[in-house]
């Protein structure tokens, strides 16, 4: 298999995009943040690491500490996480193009992530990015990804009707496999999990980043958009 598809033109209604991973790459300060944790809570942070990407800190915690599984403690540790480590986050390649290009057609997109808000808005601000047109956190529904819930809360909240086109964009297996049963179409980005996981997952795409998406045009409700360099099934 390998990254070789020609390009595809797809029309959707709307966007919702996972957070890390996805828009940034935030492991390095991650895995920093979780040590810290770790030690404050007497829990080997590699413990942590085996389950916490791609699922909200309030569930890691509910598995390994869960007397600290409550929302006052996690959005006050996930808030000082861009503020001490922000210099260790980079932006996913192609990310900021895309979604200037979003903004610039003016189409509607969400960000769709296991983190908190002081979390998301921490990275929004810490790397410069475009705020979108609304965000869905992790204290936004009861149950984290791979439950559907969080994409769904995304479309009710782009006003997107039941039978609205959306394309979603993920990098853990968890968001991908939410995402399809949200009913959406779903981007594997090959980013911070492997190949061989994120196919597993069954997007509909799978990239090495965002760099292999345009936005084109967003035109009567309708966001037309280029993915190329997708991952091909190489035939014999």
């Amino acid at each position: 298999m390998s990254f070789t598809s020609p390009p595809e033109r797809i029309s959707v209604d709307g966007l919702l995009f996972d957070m890390d991973g996805t828009i940034i790459d935030s492991t390095a300060a991650v895995m920093k943040f979780w040590h810290a944790v770790g030690a404050e809570i007497n829990v080997d942070p590699k413990v942590i690491m085996q389950t916490a990407h791609g699922r909200r800190t309030i569930d890691t915690l509910g598995v390994v500490r869960p007397e600290k599984a409550n929302w006052e403690y996690v959005r006050e540790i996930e808030g000082q996480l861009p503020k001490v480590y922000g210099q260790d986050a980079v932006e996913v390649p192609g990310a900021r193009n895309l979604i200037d290009a979003l903004v610039s057609v003016d189409a509607p997109w969400a960000i769709v992530t296991s983190g908190t808000a002081p979390l998301v808005r921490g990275w929004l601000d810490v790397m410069k990015l475009a705020p979108p047109d609304c965000i869905v956190t992790a204290e936004s529904v009861e149950v984290g990804k791979p439950h559907p819930a969080c994409y769904k809360l995304g479309q009710d909240k782009l006003k997107l009707g039941s039978k609205a086109s959306v394309v979603v964009f993920e990098d853990s297996p968890a968001g991908i496999k939410a995402g399809k049963a949200a009913g959406c179409k779903v981007v594997g980005l090959v980013t911070t999990h492997t190949q061989e996981q994120v196919v597993a997952a069954e997007p509909d795409w799978v990239l090495q980043d965002l760099r292999s998406v345009r936005a084109i045009e967003c035109a009567s409700g309708s966001v037309t958009l280029d993915i190329s360099n997708a991952l091909t099934q190489n035939k014999p």
